[in-house]
């Protein structure tokens, strides 16, 4: 894989996770803190982000940076008031 589809990918599976975890943050922040929902909600989207980086083949260096995107998707998604 050169340089450029390898951080394509990157770039595309932080998305994926941003997104993905903006839907759960969403629901997390709609929980009692603490609970099973609210613990479920935080740790559901992990099993599909991991598929996609061990599908696309790339190496354990890009976890921090979709542990970041997952973060700021769970944050961001708690915050929103629709």
């Amino acid at each position: 894989m050169d340089f450029s589809s390898r951080w394509s990918t990157v770039i595309l599976i932080c998305v994926l996770t941003f997104g993905l975890n903006v839907v759960f943050g969403y629901f997390r922040g709609k929980q009692k803190r603490f609970s099973f929902k609210w613990f479920l909600y935080i740790h559901l989207p992990i099993p599909f982000i991991a598929f996609a980086r061990i599908f696309s083949h790339l190496d354990w260096r890009y976890i921090p940076i979709f542990l970041v995107a997952a973060i700021v998707g769970q944050v961001f998604g708690a915050r929103l008031e629709i």
